[in-house]
């Protein structure tokens, strides 16, 4: 009685998303001796993988990324007349450059790096009237952020030492300054409800 294998029993797919038929035709394919029928194979495997991904087939029928696939699944092994200059081994194997992240961390988290930005901006404005209705739109803002991180203290008094700690000392509010009062927001329907006994 022959036992059938599991598939964690056998060697591993090198893209998985073509499934173990495909590996093993490239497989058979890498075995054919005569470069020309297996040149052949080749291309007959790349027409049976844009049948089953039509989406990897270009804008304009080109058929890049699937060469591209064939020689990765190949384990680069695969000795045939590419149409492409396909991707080589080295290529796969590059490290992306590190994203640079910007080490300013501020002191007010909450309130995010373009609030500080607008109280910089802000700060350096001549006086005007239009200074004053930014300042009390930073602010009313602040204290939406400040709301949401803190519930408890997100007071008026509390936005004014922040807004003048952040602007070292430019912007400074009377300690009258009234802004609108924030409540947290309904939940919605998607909250699951107490069943009833």
């Amino acid at each position: 009685m022959k036992l059938i294998p599991y598939n964690t029993n056998l060697k591993k797919l090198i893209l998985p998303e073509y499934g173990r038929n495909v590996q093993q035709m490239i497989d058979y394919c890498v075995g054919i001796s005569d470069r020309d029928e297996r040149t052949q194979c080749a291309y007959r495997i790349v027409d049976a993988m844009a049948t089953l991904f039509p989406e990897f087939v270009g804008d304009h029928g080109d058929r890049q990324k699937l060469w591209d696939h064939l020689n990765i699944m190949s384990g680069f092994s695969l000795d045939v007349d590419f149409p492409y200059d396909v991707v080589t081994e080295e290529e796969t194997r590059k490290v992306p450059h590190p994203i640079p992240y910007s080490r300013n961390i501020s002191k007010r988290r909450q309130y995010g790096k373009n609030i500080q930005l607008m109280v910089d901006r802000v700060a350096s404005m001549d006086e005007s009237p239009e200074k004053e209705e930014l300042i009390y739109l930073v602010a009313t803002q602040m204290k939406k952020l400040l709301t949401l991180h803190i519930k408890e203290g997100a007071s008026n008094e509390r936005v004014a030492a922040d807004l003048a700690d952040m602007s070292e000392g430019r912007i400074l509010l009377a300690p009258d300054y009234r802004l609108p009062d924030f409540v947290e927001a309904a939940q919605t329907g998607n909250a699951k409800k107490k069943k009833k006994k």
